[in-house]
């Protein structure tokens, strides 16, 4: 992504992060590189690009409604991702497809994905009910992440303060006190506003990949809150291992989403988490649930 201040290419730079580009061959798909990236691949990355990768080979009146997948090795910034689509079904209504990420002649990651086709027969018939959005301030009454670095600057590495400063696609706004350093333990449950910083692209695919793309974001941390440790203090040893994600209806990236997560367990070196993603009209679009590897870090 654009190591711009311009929010409007910082969005643009994750638009191309995001758009995968077919090879010569069937269903074979290139995710590209961040740049500039240093280290191991953002999961949220490959799930989303692996999303438009199956997405490209669906019609368009099937949007995808469920996805699960399964991070089997860490994926590194040094190299694009390949991603092989497999059309295990093309239905009356629903479509399914396969996914594997390979770098090198290693696969990283599999997904499963679902694709429902819409159509308004029948909808008198149709069951609809959602939870309400919990009770949080609004957005425009929260500090961002990048007014908290302030606050902490001093007190993380250089190495931590550097990466964490780096402009950002995604604004984020917690609606609890947030101490990256994790120096108190607190209840497993975290709220989080966020949005692309600036405005994107007309296509709901597009929006339904970076909603992919934060869904991985605060979700895996919630389950260290009760241990006082920090992924972003450096106390802590997270990765996701698994990432299941519902789209329960459209909604637009660009604009602000409560992403509401809880962790009801952690044990045996694994945290469980759960989150349910809100528009600010307080209705329901999507949901997740990962298991990661979480520990202390000597």
């Amino acid at each position: 992504m654009s190591d711009s201040n311009d929010p409007t290419a910082t969005a643009a730079g994750l638009v191309r992060l995001l758009t995968v580009q077919p090879e010569a061959g069937a269903d074979l798909f290139t995710g590209p590189r961040k740049p500039g990236g240093v280290g191991r691949v953002f999961g949220g990355q490959i799930v989303a690009q692996a999303l438009a990768a199956a997405q490209a080979t669906v019609a368009a009146d099937r949007p995808v409604h469920s996805l699960h997948a399964y991070f089997l090795r860490p994926g590194s910034e040094d190299a694009d991702t390949r991603y092989t689509v497999m059309r295990d079904l093309d239905g009356g209504n629903f479509a399914n497809r396969r996914v594997v990420a390979s770098q090198g002649d290693a696969p990283i990651f599999t997904m499963t994905a679902s694709f429902h086709r819409r159509s308004e027969a029948g909808e008198g018939l149709a069951l609809q009910h959602g939870l309400p959005m919990p009770s949080v301030p609004s957005p425009d009454d929260l500090p961002s992440e990048a007014d908290l670095l302030t606050i902490y600057a001093d007190r993380l590495s250089e190495q931590r303060r550097a990466l964490l400063s780096r402009p950002r696609a995604i604004e984020m706004r917690p609606a609890e006190p947030l101490n990256w350093l994790r120096e108190t333990p607190a209840e497993p449950v975290a709220h989080t506003w966020l949005r692309c910083v600036a405005p994107l692209p007309d296509d709901p695919a597009l929006h339904r990949a970076v909603i992919a793309y934060v869904s991985d974001m605060t979700l895996l941390g919630t389950s260290l809150l009760p241990h006082g440790i920090s992924g972003k203090a450096g106390s802590a040893q997270v990765a996701s291992l698994d990432h299941a994600l519902w789209f329960h209806a459209d909604a637009r990236a660009d604009q602000w989403l409560l992403y509401a997560c809880d962790s009801p367990w952690a044990g045996n070196m694994r945290g469980f988490s759960r989150g349910r993603i809100f528009t600010q009209d307080g209705s329901l679009v999507a949901e997740t649930a990962q298991e990661g590897l979480v520990r202390r870090r000597a």
